[in-house]
């Protein structure tokens, strides 16, 4: 579909702001005709009384190499109302004793004595900051602070929508809310809780009542989320956002891979293949990101470069924990107790030559990546930021945004799904379907899942299918010798270089045996680690794609669609899994179809095996496979 066409369907579906009963709220700007709201910045009054009275900058805010830090980020708390995969260490983070996390008046002394020392910025962090009872005061209290330009906040958005016009009222600047996929059931999936709707509605919120730009913060990680770029950029085209692309950190905990970070220059050449007018824009003194605009579209793209090309020559950036210790450098394992000076009763000025010697230490800048992996650090909660590390993510699809057949979303390059269009409600994100029930003539209701990877549509959201009909069966001509044998009975990988292209095609399948316990709560999704056709389905498309990595033979084959089907055998107490995949290549199929299958089977087992360990996996075999010089198979 031409972009432009693309572009007045993106601004008719994003127009209305009427809530529905669907998995999220669409970000929208205003109806035609009402007035728009100003983008919410510091009075021009204030802001010209701080500019004509602006004391001299700090020298104990000045480090070694020159750099005057005025940003100051503060962690209100350790505690978070989500549970992301990535963002705390897969054993969990302790938290810190309450008695030894800084009281609010303590917070606020230390905010008062950095203003006063030249920093007028201030951006409150957590864990999740909006779940501080009294963070709507805190900024308010913040706001009467003279020289403070800007009060910011990061936030996961699940408390947002409510807080925010109080937060607005109270003298909040600006926001940035953390977002890692468009699509609901892999929100879900990460964060281990309900709540993607909610996100949503805070940004739409925050666009209502006149945040420009609304900051979206986008943690790619290879594997997970980075087929979702050209989605994030496309709502750019009528809306206020900034979409910030964060390049995927070490932390503790996290399991920091560098086969898992997308680099910003790859991330960059796949935005320009789709949107080559993308321009850059001038960079702002002391900022994090690189910035870039398509032009006409309202919104903008930016990319934070921590770890490819890091920009600690301008950071201006200090960062104060729960707890209540100075972190001169977010990468740093060095820290100093603010918490325990003030308790034990320093003076204004003892506390600002302990700032000052701990500046004045920041090195000229972190270490490189891979050194930055295996230092010992916080995990990134227990820092300030939200969902900016990621933990050594679990198998599941890069299901996006866009599917060709069943996702109501934006499809591969930018055009829409015929099925797409009809299915945006009142401007607020459509249901994706997590369970569809088919009823038999016995009257029984029966599960089915279905899930694409198309390459037209690519990856893709949980939909119901119905199976696929049979086919027709036949011989298939075999071999009597092991291919992946040489002539001294070696190992050996085949060369597959002078086989020609043709379209594949494999389906295989396998049961899981669950007994009749296991079973009925599966039917009834009651299963306390959740959903688990679910999470059977995702792991099943995930392992096709991985099927090289995990067979030692295999070639990597360029799948163009998958699509894991699971049903509900009441007869057996249990559950059918149909893998198909599809490829156009000079090998087949089979190994990816099969291997789909049976990582499927085996997250099932995983699923129930804490109600019940007397589960069967069964009947993995190949049903069909087409294309290829040996011909078609077809079990019959």
């Amino acid at each position: 579909m031409a972009a432009q066409p693309v572009s007045r369907m993106l601004r008719r579906v994003l127009r209305s702001s009427v809530r529905s009963c669907s998995s999220g709220a669409l970000v929208t700007q205003p109806h035609p005709g009402e007035p728009s709201q100003p983008a919410v910045e510091v009075p021009s009054g204030r802001r010209r009384f701080l500019r004509e009275h602006a004391a001299p900058f700090s020298a104990f805010l000045t480090d070694s190499f020159g750099r005057r830090h005025s940003y100051l980020r503060i962690s209100l708390t350790e505690k978070c109302n989500l549970r992301c995969q990535y963002c705390m260490p897969e054993e969990g983070v302790p938290l810190t004793p309450k008695a030894d996390l800084l009281t609010t008046e303590e917070l606020l002394t230390l905010a008062r004595l950095f203003v006063k020392e030249g920093v007028d910025k201030i951006r409150l962090t957590g864990g999740e900051p909006l779940i501080r009872p009294d963070v709507v005061d805190i900024v308010a209290q913040l706001h009467q602070l003279e020289g403070l330009r800007t009060i910011g906040i990061t936030t996961n958005g699940i408390n947002l929508a409510r807080l925010l016009p109080q937060l607005q009222e109270a003298g909040l600047s600006t926001i940035n809310i953390s977002l890692d996929t468009l699509v609901p059931a892999k929100f879900e999936f990460i964060v281990r809780r309900k709540g993607f709707h909610k996100v949503m509605e805070g940004i739409h919120k925050a666009i209502e009542l006149g945040y420009s730009p609304v900051k979206v913060n986008c943690v790619v990680m290879r594997g997970l989320n980075e087929d979702e770029l050209l989605d994030f950029v496309a709502l750019t085209e009528g809306l206020p956002l900034d979409v910030r692309f964060i390049e995927y950190m070490p932390f503790d905990g996290n399991k920091w891979n560098f086969k898992k970070m997308v680099s910003y220059k790859e991330m960059l050449d796949t935005l320009r293949q789709q949107w080559p007018e993308l321009e850059k824009l001038p960079e702002e003194e002391s900022s994090t990101a690189k910035a870039f605009k398509i032009p006409g579209f309202r919104g903008r793209v930016s990319f934070i470069t921590s770890m490819s090309e890091h920009f600690c020559g301008t950071c201006n950036r200090l960062r104060i924990t729960a707890d209540g210790n100075l972190k001169v450098c977010l990468f740093g394992n060095s820290e100093v107790s603010l918490r325990d000076h003030l308790r034990a009763g320093a003076s204004e000025e003892e506390l600002r030559r302990i700032i000052g010697a701990a500046v004045g230490r920041k090195k000229r800048q972190h270490a490189g990546m891979f050194s930055i992996s295996q230092m010992k650090n916080r995990p990134m909660i227990l820092i300030e930021l939200f969902l900016m590390c990621q933990d050594s993510p679990p198998a599941i699809p890069s299901i996006s945004f866009r599917d060709s057949l069943h996702v109501q979303g934006l499809r591969h390059r930018v055009s829409f799904s015929s099925q797409m269009v009809t299915s945006w409600k009142g401007g607020w994100l459509p249901q994706i379907p997590l369970l569809a029930q088919r009823w038999l003539a016995s009257g029984l209701p029966q599960r089915h899942y279905g899930s694409h990877l198309d390459s037209d549509a690519n990856p893709k959201c949980l939909s119901p299918e119905p199976r696929a009909p049979a086919t027709p069966s036949g011989p298939l001509p075999t071999s009597d010798q092991l291919t992946h044998v040489d002539g001294e009975g070696q190992v050996a990988m085949v060369d597959v270089g002078g086989k020609p292209d043709t379209e594949r095609v494999a389906v295989a399948s396998a049961v899981v045996l669950l007994g009749p316990v296991a079973y009925k709560l599966v039917q009834e999704n009651q299963l306390k680690k959740g959903d688990a056709l679910v999470v059977a389905q995702l792991a099943g498309v995930q392992a096709a794609k991985l099927t090289s990595q995990l067979i030692p033979l295999c070639h990597h084959v360029a799948l163009s669609h998958v699509q894991v089907q699971l049903e509900l055998d009441s007869t057996r107490h249990a559950v059918v899994v149909r893998a198909s995949c599809r490829a156009r290549g000079p090998t087949g199929v089979e190994m990816e179809a099969l291997t789909s299958a049976a990582v499927a089977a085996l997250a099932l087992y995983d699923m129930c095996k804490a109600v019940s360990r007397d589960i069967v996996l069964a009947e993995i075999k190949l049903v069909s496979k087409t294309g290829g010089q040996r011909g078609d198979f077809h079990r019959t």
